[in-house]
């Protein structure tokens, strides 16, 4: 089993020699086995291991079980352990998403977060065979395109790995069974209240007994001959792109000729128009594209409201695809002040942005620091001047537990913050230096020390649309 796991790791290129390999340890059979090959390689590797736990607080104690035994098993290895506890229900209820939403969210935002502290280099997912079949036949069953079939990717962005890919269910319960390494069993994957759940208890069992008792490698076998076929259209639209779609005024827009091209080639322009115009890639459906090219054999002036707060003009011909925060791209608000200010200690400001509060609070040594991602607390040494404001090109600060510099911009698109959200999230200034993205990343600067008599809290409370 480890040889087919190393075999696949060479063969993706997902690890160079001397990487700090992240892995995501949720407790369970698939990243338990994942995390115990990842260690038995090591060497073989020339890898460092860490591993993070995000306990969601969703089932009670048996959560809590969850975490322990994580952390247990990474100190029996010698591994390096990370915890992180969110209240997923809260989460959830105040940003008006799913539980399962905003799990993804908060997981994926504190491996993330780990990345940049520890300076980590691969995050390692647990997704085996079995999660890429589930994933094809749902999307095969709300009408998927060729892309859709690609599934689930070895590698994304150049960071999160996914070494277990190739191994199936069985063969992972069969690696920790050998093993003796007594996974945790999250009893809600056995509850048929989810598609995910009914595809792996119900469909994929009927197709293994009246179809293909192999039909989880013949759906993998689908996913891979589709992404040689997706890489090879992408390389083909990539090229036409350049000379059909251009940039201009904070908009996109598709030239006339780019309407003459197949529509396999066409739809594909559109899809990524939309994304360089939005800065996000989900949320467009194929209705949305055809949408787009009947209003180009429409008459000039002609537009079209779509999802995502964009406009599409027909301007003679021509699709020019907006963002409606690139009309007023820029919020441009920004407020200055010192602390002699703070009113009884207490300062609010509020703008398009959200609200601000700045709380001066005695240095008692009890303040849970990490506690709230809407919340941070600042030494206030030194510091003559602070600023709220929204991001100006070129900003730059030093994240927490670097001594580099590193873009804002690249920060909130490492992030996963939409292209029109980033200049409405507030940045706080002690003396024209960023401490603080607001609910994104601090500074390694200002941090409190045992000395520090004086704290400041701040509290971050941002609209809704961010």
């Amino acid at each position: 089993m480890q040889d087919k796991v190393f075999k696949y790791i060479k063969e993706n290129s997902m690890i160079d020699e001397g990487d700090k390999v992240l892995v995501a340890l949720s407790g369970g059979p698939d990243s338990i086995c994942l995390l115990h090959i990842l260690n038995s390689l090591k060497t073989k590797l020339n890898i460092e291991i860490l591993a993070a736990h995000v306990n969601h607080c969703l089932r009670g104690e048996s959560a809590n079980k969850d975490e322990e035994f994580a952390r247990k098993f990474c100190e029996d290895l010698g591994i390096d352990f990370y915890v992180k506890r969110v209240n997923i229900d809260k989460v959830a209820k105040e940003r008006k998403i799913s539980t399962e939403m905003a799990g993804r969210d908060e997981r994926y935002a504190f491996f993330n977060e780990l990345k940049e502290n520890l300076k980590v280099k691969k995050i390692a997912i647990a997704h085996n065979a079995n999660d890429q079949a589930e994933t094809l036949i749902m999307r095969i069953a709300r009408g998927t395109g060729v892309d859709g079939l690609v599934g689930i990717k070895p590698i994304r962005d150049e960071i999160y790995i996914r070494p277990i890919l190739s191994l199936t269910r069985s063969e992972i319960e069969k690696y920790c069974l050998d093993n003796e390494l007594n996974p945790r069993i999250d009893e809600s994957n056995l509850e048929e209240i989810y598609s995910r759940n009914k595809i792996r208890l119900k469909a994929i069992p009927f197709l293994e007994k009246n179809f293909n008792k192999d039909a989880i490698n013949a759906i993998n076998r689908l996913a891979y001959s589709a992404a040689k076929d997706v890489e090879f259209i992408n390389n083909i639209v990539d090229e036409k792109y350049l000379g059909l779609v251009r940039e201009e005024d904070g908009s996109v827009l598709i030239e006339k000729e780019a309407f003459s091209e197949k529509e396999a080639l066409l739809t594909r322009l559109i899809r990524k128009a939309l994304i360089h115009a939005c800065g996000i890639s989900n949320n467009f459906e194929m209705k949305h594209i055809y949408d787009i090219i009947n209003l180009q054999k429409g008459n000039t002036g002609k537009k079209i409201n779509l999802t995502n707060d964009v406009i599409v003009i027909n301007e003679y011909g021509k699709i020019k695809i907006i963002n409606k925060y690139s009309i007023d791209k820029t919020i441009n608000e920004e407020v200055k002040f010192d602390l002699s200010q703070l009113d009884e200690g207490i300062k609010t400001i509020e703008g398009k942005f959200g609200k601000i509060t700045f709380n001066l609070l005695e240095n008692n040594g009890v303040i849970n620091l990490k506690n709230n991602i809407n919340e941070r607390y600042f030494s206030i040494d030194g510091v003559n001047e602070i600023t709220v404001r929204t991001r100006k090109n070129g900003d730059t600060m030093i994240p927490f537990g670097m001594t580099g510099r590193k873009k804002v911009k690249d920060i909130l698109i490492n992030n996963k913050i939409p292209k029109d959200k980033r200049d409405l999230i507030p940045l706080i200034l002690f003396n024209d230096e960023i401490v603080w993205i607001s609910g994104i990343r601090s500074s390694n600067l200002y941090k409190i020390k045992k000395e520090n008599k004086k704290l400041l809290k701040v509290s971050y409370e941002g609209r809704e649309s961010v």
